[in-house]
């Protein structure tokens, strides 16, 4: 009687049950194993984007090669916030976005600076050699101590040292305004812009982190929707004033934010929250 009372209103477990609930798991775990492979799409695209920035600056198609890194610039920050988003955040991840972060960041745009630096001259070139293996050396380091570096202290909104995308972002806005200048060994300030983005990407100067406005966590998101529209509106009008705003911009923020910084003040405490 206690055996027969206690499976009283069980359904015995048949075959068909448990096929449905095998099916059922199986469904389960190959769409969370889906959701886990997507920031690894996001992050192929962004060295593979880097790889053909590689191989059309040999070709001499340098706006074309700009393109592409900014095109792996996109990547990169879609995979960061599409890890977030589907809690897919791995150490595989990490280290897999690093390499291709070195592909499009360090490589990439060594190699155009070079190949502009450099272009009708085809003689040994040890100054140009010099800066852009700078360049490819820093972004390393960099990369590097941000995989290793973990500060539980430290602030979130910040990055130490320049990331390697802004870094490259200034070399893009520089190809874009100035590259018919760019053209030629005798120009020595074009290793100034490939020299000074290198050296603060391993200093210890703090860099706001922009991750915060990807991956907002209010409710009301109206300052990321406000400034994507003026970047949209911004490259459609004047693409090459808006790069050059926001890549100089953001290289000379830990400069400007101190200067700045008063005038928010200003701002009305109503308008600051909404935009916040």
């Amino acid at each position: 009687m206690p055996s027969s009372a206690s499976g009283e209103g069980r359904p015995a477990p048949t075959r068909r049950t448990a096929t449905v609930e095998f099916v059922r798991g199986s469904v389960r775990g190959s769409r969370r194993r889906a959701l886990a492979t997507l920031p690894s799409l996001f992050t192929l695209g962004n060295m593979l984007c880097g790889f053909a920035a590689i191989l059309v600056s040999i070709r001499g198609q340098y706006s074309l090669a700009a393109v592409l890194i900014g095109l792996s610039v996109l990547f990169d920050i879609a995979d960061g916030a599409v890890a977030r988003l589907v809690r897919a955040v791995s150490a595989f991840g990490l280290q897999f976005d690093s390499l291709a972060d070195l592909v499009s960041f360090g490589l990439a745009p060594a190699l155009l600076a070079f190949t502009l630096f450099s272009e009708g001259r085809d003689e040994w070139d040890p100054l140009g050699w010099v800066v852009c293996f700078l360049w490819v050396a820093c972004a390393a380091i960099r990369l590097a101590r941000f995989n290793t570096t973990v500060d539980p202290t430290a602030d979130k909104r910040y990055f130490t040292g320049m990331p390697s995308p802004g870094a490259a972002g200034v070399v893009l806005a520089s190809v874009f305004a100035f590259g018919a200048q760019m053209q030629g060994r005798d120009r020595l300030w074009v290793l100034l812009i490939v020299a000074v983005p290198a050296l603060l990407m391993v200093s210890t100067v703090r860099f706001r982190s922009f991750r915060s406005l990807v991956s907002p966590k209010s409710g009301r998101p109206y300052g990321l929707v406000a400034a994507a529209v003026a970047l949209v509106v911004g490259f459609v009008t004047v693409p090459v004033v808006t790069g050059c705003v926001l890549a100089y911009g953001y290289l000379l923020a830990p400069v400007l934010n101190p200067v700045l910084s008063p005038l928010g003040r200003l701002v009305p405490d109503r308008i600051r929250e909404v935009l916040t």
